[in-house]
């Protein structure tokens, strides 16, 4: 597909990234030269200078032929416009960046409507949900929901003397009663989607799918079920900080916030009416023992630096701190504290990145399944999937034992009738069902896509 992307700061060059991945014909829009010259550099993909609210430019750009136009500058109102010109001018569906949280309170759907937009996305207010199920299910290192949140996939490290090490899967099924499956394993650099002979061992990673309800369950025969973050502790005024304290705020959370900024401080303390907004800096220790980090269950490390969130992260570590997450954008730097033992990182760019790389999968087949949702897992190196299920010759009313999968690709659950189901060989799709897939270094556009 023809896609433009204007704006080539962190979210954009992410989505630039991902998409040319995807064999797209990706065109870059940004307003300056040595920006535009790195990324036409680094990446398979054509730039245009210039502003993307700007007819001539769009049409230099050859919007009349996009099939997917995406604005993510720094502005809202710019990010609106280029959407609204792009439309009239031919472009077939638009996504546009809006952070503002006056925008996406009071009148979104009203500007969807009559800016003709497919999607607004607000990366903040992504981060924050994901910060927000990770404060819920704290023994995860990483959260995603299926199926209006029935269903969750959650990634878990088996930690020294698990339980869990040296037993089969099959016989984990034994063991554990649960309705439950380990779909994914990351051990090392590699990936597997395992079958009953699959041996666990301590170090790895694992995923699991199961009802919320279910996963509780396992987590708490295992022993490692941590209680739910009920004192947060947050670090940095962004916007994410905002979105994620008035999530916890409505849950009835104690939340403490942290911004050396006196005038963001004073801004956040009066829309955050149940938040303790604290002027000061968050990356001094002495300021985070005064305001009693140890008696934290949480805390969240969302300044504008990366470097500063891994090292007050480790600090609050140190602190014995239950639940720590840090966000973190730049790659190499995730890795690092991967490598320093921070499980638990958030990047916006990529919960971007992922709903996009969706959306476009979703536009190039229409006719088939609908995929509803997508993430990346394990460091990218698998993804889950899950599609609407409408007539899939081939797929649907037989037996999942007698598919003919392909190596690597694994059917997680089956939501029907708000029901989930944890599949057996027996079990089969139906049309009007919601599957979830697992797959592991390959890309899936369409249900039928698992078949060889």
């Amino acid at each position: 597909m023809k896609i433009l992307v204007v704006g080539c700061g962190k979210i954009g060059t992410t989505i630039i990234d991902s998409l040319s991945a995807e064999g797209h014909d990706v065109t870059a829009i940004d307003r300056i030269p040595s920006v535009l010259e790195e990324i036409t550099n680094i990446y398979d993909v054509m730039g245009v200078c210039g502003n993307g609210a700007d007819h001539d430019v769009l049409k230099e750009a050859g919007v009349e032929n996009a099939d997917l136009f995406v604005a993510v500058t720094d502005s809202d109102d710019n990010n609106m416009l280029s959407c609204f010109l792009a439309r009239r001018l031919g472009a077939r569906h638009t996504i546009a960046r809006i952070r503002n949280p006056e925008y996406n309170d009071q009148s979104l759907g009203f500007l969807k409507k009559n800016l003709g937009l497919s999607m607004a996305i607000n990366p903040e207010q992504m981060a924050a949900q994901e910060l927000h199920d990770l404060l819920k299910f704290p023994s995860a290192v990483k959260v995603e929901t299926f199926s209006q949140r029935n269903f969750e996939m959650i990634e878990f490290k088996l930690r020294e003397n698990s339980a869990l090490d040296g037993l089969r899967l099959s016989e984990m099924r034994t063991q554990y009663k649960g309705k439950f499956l380990v779909c994914g394993v990351e051990r090392g650099t590699e990936v597997y989607i395992p079958d009953g002979s699959f041996v666990l061992k301590s170090g790895d990673k694992i995923i699991l799918t199961a009802t919320p309800s279910e996963l509780q369950k396992l987590l708490r025969e295992l022993g490692v079920l941590q209680k739910k973050a009920r004192r947060v502790m947050i670090l940095g005024g962004s916007r994410t900080a905002f979105y994620l304290a008035r999530l916890l705020e409505t849950a009835g959370n104690s939340v403490t916030l942290i911004e050396k900024d006196a005038a963001l401080a004073q801004e956040l303390s009066a829309q955050l009416t149940k938040t303790v907004v604290i002027r000061g800096d968050g990356s001094q220790q002495e300021l985070l023992l005064e305001e009693d980090i140890t008696a934290q269950d949480a805390l969240v490390a969302l300044t504008g630096m990366d470097e500063e969130n891994i090292l007050m992260s480790i600090f609050a570590a140190s602190q014995n701190v239950p639940k720590v997450i840090a966000k973190i954008n730049r790659d190499e730097l995730a890795q690092l504290a991967e490598s320093l033992g921070l499980e638990s990182i958030v990047s916006p760019r990529k919960i971007v990145s992922d709903v996009l790389v969706r959306y476009a999968r979703a536009l190039q087949n229409s006719m088939g399944s609908s995929m509803e949702t997508l993430y990346q897992l394990m460091d990218g190196k698998a993804e889950a999937l899950e599609f609407l299920v409408r007539d899939e010759p081939g797929v649907v009313g037989i037996p999942l034992k007698d598919l003919n999968i392909k190596p690597n690709t694994l059917i997680g659950g089956i939501v029907r009738d708000r029901k989930t189901l944890i599949p057996t060989g027996n079990d089969m799709i139906l049309s009007g069902d919601r599957v979830v897939v697992l797959a592991a270094n390959q890309r899936l556009h369409d249900l039928s896509d698992i078949l060889k």
